[in-house]
């Protein structure tokens, strides 16, 4: 075990083995709620050699070893007389010998009577002692020296250790929470306990406590301060400070008003003492341990918790004068944190110093790229009806700027909202709040309509008296990805914004419409596309038009991920990424990782990526709209994977994007999962509904490339359910859609939904024709899961028309002699051996095809498709013959699963129910049944989900 940096077990266990060496002390420091009586517990419970005695001692508690008054009368009638000497020499004859572990904890509490028991007793020490003694040096009686003065005289065989117990990091903090919460702790969370506990120990244990009291809570940072201050912290920290003078207090007062660790001569400034009381009060305060010494020259409180348990407790008056000083010494440092500044002027009452504060700090927050502290501060500050009109109209636009390149703030939504419909509000301020809360409801928050009726007003508003800003909102307007309005209106908007950046003259007007310009033509596969994206201003000297460019790359490379230009995407998102870092737009950032997120799917790139979403989804919490990338990739996952109840969940459950609200590509590829969920269901009508609707709503915008991961699951539904007609209409209109556009991935879908086509009107032949064109198109552009399906669909044809009779339909096998034809984008299929099929050409064949379909379950099993290659291997077990040579009745596994029971409880640890199950690998859902039983009762699992720990 290796506890608080050391690995005790060795330590201890060389000094209780008296012939091995000599005795052993580790003095263990730490300060209050560092863990010093945990670590004596774990050591007490470590194994020990049979013949050692545990002696434990707890200083300054006497009753607490009522059976022995005197613990270190156990430690002499074991190891030996007491010694008045260190060098007196063995213990006397007659006396029983044997090891001894010896755990003293709190000896600051000790009195002198116990000290100098303990004192006699280690300067005693003989072979075979180990002694762990804890104490707190903020509280010894004299400073460096545990058993006070004099100085402890140490045998010379002894080996003397000391141990500092340090504060947990994050990643300590993190687990301690999982631990006590029972799941999964976001990194913003355990970031607060740390920054609330300063990573002592027993602060985070007692803060887990309250949050472990309030279940079904969601765990936020915001529950952490929630939490309060801790009994035992308050208890501490205010008995300290009521330990000293009455005029040493308010230097305690100061570190808590200020709340950061300060400088002596700001404690003493803000205090209100003169330079000698100051002086004076702060080193009683910390020889009472009311403050520490945090950092060279900067004394505050270990656990800032405690910060706020004495602010509480300061009187009212008081506080207010100690605020007053502390913004005035404040505003001495350079540079001047107005942040920390605004807080203390509105602590004091001074309202006109708070707003000043605010709007420089604002100012410069949003100058240094750190939007949501900006954010912050203003909300807080337009919310207040202490705020005049004046200083609203002058702090609101600021607000905005900032709302529009940061994360979603519900809050700052509603703030705009109210102050937009203020009628005393001057028109160009309406017209720019309006603007920026329009682009806010449509990018952050994620409600579209609301959000473009606001950007229309807003284009005609400010058309008269700032045309520049009105030009930002027509080039809003003109981005395609808003679900609704069609193509063609977002092209009218376009024209109406180039129009208007014309007539403004404006750098920054005119890099919003260049990035709409090559966003629409991105989004449509123009051929025209790529000049445009390549003409963005990415290396302007104004930092605005730096961020615009920034937003257009992260659009492009959202683009042509939909587009199927895999590499082109890659390298977009990585320039896209460094310029919104550099410029300081966080919400193109977070834009950008749901990219990478898809990109990532398409390509395969599967290892770590369910962790990746879920993180991007935690993290982004309070924004759904933000998140509905990473939601849509973690429920394609989940599918492929058999989870079907999670892959519903994420795609259309609690926190899910309705499609309707979605980016239509996006809501596009939703909507294809969920149909191939209902197919795989068996649930026809439920599938072609789904299809007929998000068929509707891509159709209604017009840009065809986005109907490429829907439409041949849309037209599998609308086929399988019986409306041929409809079907073969899709597949038309995608077609027209698509034509003469730079769009490989649609055209590859394209081919694959004509595939699926012929397949259901029963023409095996050229569907699996089909689905090989479309199968090679997806190992052209490196997307190895749609490959693996079309290729599969191709061997599938051909299977099904090498099993027609001689003379049959169009798409039959052909006659004996002459083998299938494979299909271009077939798998090669393994050599055959030379017994395949025992020299009839029609069974070589059909093993060619059983081998390409054997090459399709691998390259599913490698990417982690667990329900796809369980499907195609039910598949391949039709095609192939019972093995030669194998004697009859089924094969004995005795109590290890057989690979059936294996590929049945992953099914069923995923979710799928027994007939689900049945329906994936063509069995009969009682033999399903009776494999789920068999699989629970050799691998011991107490339920289905619970198979997964054992598969």
């Amino acid at each position: 075990m290796t506890t608080h940096g050391l690995d005790w077990r060795p330590v201890l266990r060389r000094a209780l083995a008296a012939e091995a060496g000599g005795p052993l002390l580790v003095w263990v420091e730490g300060t209050a709620g560092a863990g010093k009586s945990h670590l004596l517990r774990e050591l007490g419970a470590l194994p020990r050699p049979a013949d050692a005695t545990l002696v434990e001692w707890r200083c300054g508690a006497p009753g607490a070893r009522p059976a022995q008054d005197r613990p270190e009368d156990d430690c002499r009638e074991v190891g030996g007389a007491e010694q008045d000497r260190s060098d007196a020499g063995p213990p006397a004859q007659g006396r029983r010998e044997g090891p001894v572990l010896l755990l003293v904890d709190d000896l600051h509490r000790a009195d002198e009577d116990e000290r100098g028991r303990l004192r006699r007793l280690l300067e005693g020490a003989w072979p075979g002692l180990a002694a762990v003694v804890t104490y707190r040096p903020e509280e010894l009686r004299t400073p460096g020296l545990p058993l006070g003065a004099p100085a402890t005289r140490y045998p010379s065989g002894l080996t003397v250790l000391r141990q500092r117990l340090v504060a947990w990091d994050e990643e300590r903090v993190r687990r301690a929470a999982e631990q006590a919460l029972g799941d999964h702790c976001p990194p913003e969370v355990a970031g607060r306990l740390l920054e609330r506990s300063g990573g002592v120990p027993q602060v985070v244990m007692d803060l887990l406590a309250v949050l472990r009291e309030r279940p079904g809570e969601e765990r936020t940072a915001g529950r952490v301060d929630s939490a309060g201050v801790p009994v035992r912290l308050a208890e501490l920290v205010l008995g300290r400070t009521s330990a000293l003078s009455a005029a040493q207090r308010p230097v305690v007062w100061a570190a808590a008003v200020l709340g950061e660790p300060a400088r002596r001569d700001e404690l003493v400034a803000v205090s209100g003492l003169d330079p000698v009381e100051g002086r004076s009060a702060l080193l009683a305060a910390l020889t009472g341990a009311a403050l520490a010494e945090l950092a060279e020259g900067a004394y505050g409180f270990p656990a800032p918790l405690a910060a706020s348990a004495v602010h509480a407790a300061v009187p009212g008056p008081l506080r207010q004068e100690l605020h007053q000083r502390a913004a005035d010494v404040l505003t001495g440092r350079q540079p001047v944190p107005w942040a920390a500044v605004a807080r203390h002027r509105r602590a004091a009452g001074q309202v006109g110093g708070w707003l000043r504060a605010v709007e420089r700090a604002a100012l410069a927050a949003a100058d240094a790229g750190r939007h949501q502290q900006a954010i912050g501060l203003l909300e807080e500050a337009l919310a207040s009806a202490l705020v005049p009109p004046q200083t609203r109209a002058r702090l609101a636009p600021l607000l905005a700027r900032s709302a529009v390149l940061a994360l979603r703030s519900d809050q700052t939504v509603e703030v705009l909202t109210q102050i937009v419909r203020d009628p005393t509000l001057p028109a160009t301020v309406r017209g720019e709040l309006r603007l920026d809360l329009g682009l806010m409801l449509c990018n952050q928050v994620g409600r579209v309509a609301a959000g473009w009726q606001e950007l229309e007003t807003a284009a005609t508003e400010l058309r008269a008296v700032r045309p520049d800003l009105a030009a930002r909102a027509m080039s809003a307007l003109a981005m395609p990805y808003w679900p609704g309005p069609a193509i063609d209106v977002h092209r009218g908007w376009l024209r109406k914004a180039v129009a208007a950046t014309a007539d403004s003259g404006d750098e920054a007007a005119l890099a919003t419409a260049a990035v709409a310009r090559a966003s629409l033509a991105m989004s449509c596969g123009d051929r025209d596309a790529w000049e445009l994206v390549a003409a963005l201003p990415t290396d302007s000297p104004d930092p605005g038009c730096r961020r615009h460019a920034a937003r257009g790359l992260c659009n492009a490379a959202d683009a042509a991920v939909w587009l199927g230009f895999y590499d082109r995407a890659k390298d977009l998102l990585a320039e896209g990424l460094d310029l919104s870092a550099t410029s300081g737009a966080p919400y193109s950032e977070h834009t950008a990782l749901g990219t990478s997120l898809l990109l990532a799917w398409w390509t395969g790139r599967w290892a770590g990526l369910a962790e990746r979403c879920e993180r991007l989804v935690t993290t982004t919490a309070d924004m759904p709209f933000i998140a509905s990338d990473a939601r849509v990739v973690r429920g394609l996952l989940a599918f492929a994977e058999g989870d079907w109840g999670a892959a519903l969940s994420w795609l259309s459950g609690q926190g899910a994007i309705a499609p309707e609200s979605m980016p239509t590509a996006l809501a596009a590829t939703a909507s294809g999962a969920l149909v191939r969920l209902a197919l795989a269901r068996q649930d026809l009508a439920g599938a072609a509904e789904q299809a007929r609707k998000a068929w509707s709503e891509v159709a209604g915008k017009g840009v065809w490339v986005w109907a490429a991961e829907l439409a041949p699951w849309a037209v599998e539904a609308t086929a399988r359910a019986g409306d041929a007609a409809a079907a073969r209409a899709m597949v038309r209109d995608f077609g027209q859609g698509i034509e003469d556009r730079d769009v490989p991935a649609a055209r590859a879908s394209l081919t694959w939904s004509r595939a699926v086509l012929a397949e259901l009107e029963d023409r095996p032949r050229e569907a699996a024709d089909l689905y090989g064109e479309a199968a090679a198109a997806y190992r052209a552009l490196s997307r190895p899961y749609a490959g693996a399906l079309t290729a599969e669909g191709a061997a599938r044809c051909l299977l099904a028309g090498s099993a027609r009779p001689p003379g049959g339909a169009e798409g039959a096998a052909p006659t004996p002699g002459s083998p299938p034809e494979r299909s271009p984008g077939a798998p090669e299929p393994e050599p055959e051996s030379e017994s395949a099929g025992d020299g009839d050409p029609a069974a070589g064949a059909t093993a060619q095809l059983v081998a390409a379909l054997d090459s399709c379950t691998r390259q599913f099993g490698d990417l982690g498709a667990t329900w796809d290659a369980a499907r195609v291997r039910a598949l391949l077990r039709a095609q192939q013959p019972a093995r030669k040579g194998r004697p009859p009745g089924r094969p004995s596994h005795a109590d290890e699963l057989s690979p059936r029971e294996s590929e049945v409880a992953q099914l069923a640890a995923g979710g799928l129910t027994n007939r689900e199950i049945a329906a994936t690998l063509h069995l009969s859902s009682r033999t399903v049944e009776q494999h789920v039983a068999r699989a629970m009762r050799k691998t011991g699992a107490l339920s289905r989900h619970d198979l997964a720990r054992h598969t």
